[in-house]
């Protein structure tokens, strides 16, 4: 129950300060190319239910082809111009701030993938890190904030994310199902901002 105050009073507060940040991105998605202003798409949620994501299109509306990885890998050219600053500053995660107040994520807890990589899930991992609901921040985030660059550099990025990014995110997560307080969540709530905004 403190956990979701929390949540709840996070949420409402950036969705009241970041209003206007929100409002122009809206209007600069919209006049930048053409399609919708959210991106949606299916992820897992608490003990495996499925919802759907928001986050700021950026990326042209052009359908992904049943082939194509489900991650961004280096300077992919569906970006678009107004999506690769939203991407740099992180600012197209904002609207998950909307499933934190319909109940489908917390600020912080683990980063919830797509049915075809939790698929790939040990059964006993699986079970730990689907067991909190998922989160717009946590530790792997900030490890891997530059995660489409790292992928960009491999030889097969989706083979890389599966057998090396993803496990490590996994113990991420683990450790953080196992040790979560309130103090933590806000510690990763400031350790995000700096790894954003401090290091460029």
């Amino acid at each position: 129950m403190l956990k979701r105050c929390f949540d709840l009073m996070v949420a409402c507060a950036a969705l009241l300060v970041l209003a206007p940040v929100m409002l122009l991105t809206a209007i600069w998605i919209k006049t930048d190319s053409a399609g919708p202003v959210l991106f949606r798409q299916d992820r897992v949620g608490l003990n495996g239910s499925l919802f759907a994501i928001f986050k700021f299109r950026t990326m042209t509306a052009t359908p992904l082809p049943a082939h194509q990885p489900g991650i961004t890998v280096g300077a992919d050219p569906r970006i678009t111009r107004a999506g690769a600053l939203l991407r740099k500053y992180k600012l197209d995660e904002l609207p998950q701030f909307f499933n934190v107040l319909l109940g489908d994520m917390s600020v912080v807890g683990p980063r919830p993938e797509v049915p075809k990589y939790v698929a790939t899930y040990p059964p006993q991992v699986r079970d730990i890190v689907l067991s909190v609901r998922p989160g717009i921040t946590d530790l792997a985030s900030i490890e891997y904030r530059n995660e489409s660059e790292l992928l960009g550099q491999a030889e097969d990025p989706e083979t890389f994310y599966l057998q090396v990014v993803l496990p490590r995110k996994l113990e991420y997560c683990v450790q953080y199902v196992a040790t979560r307080n309130i103090w933590l969540d806000i510690s990763i709530i400031w350790r995000t901002i700096l790894a954003v905004f401090g290091s460029r």
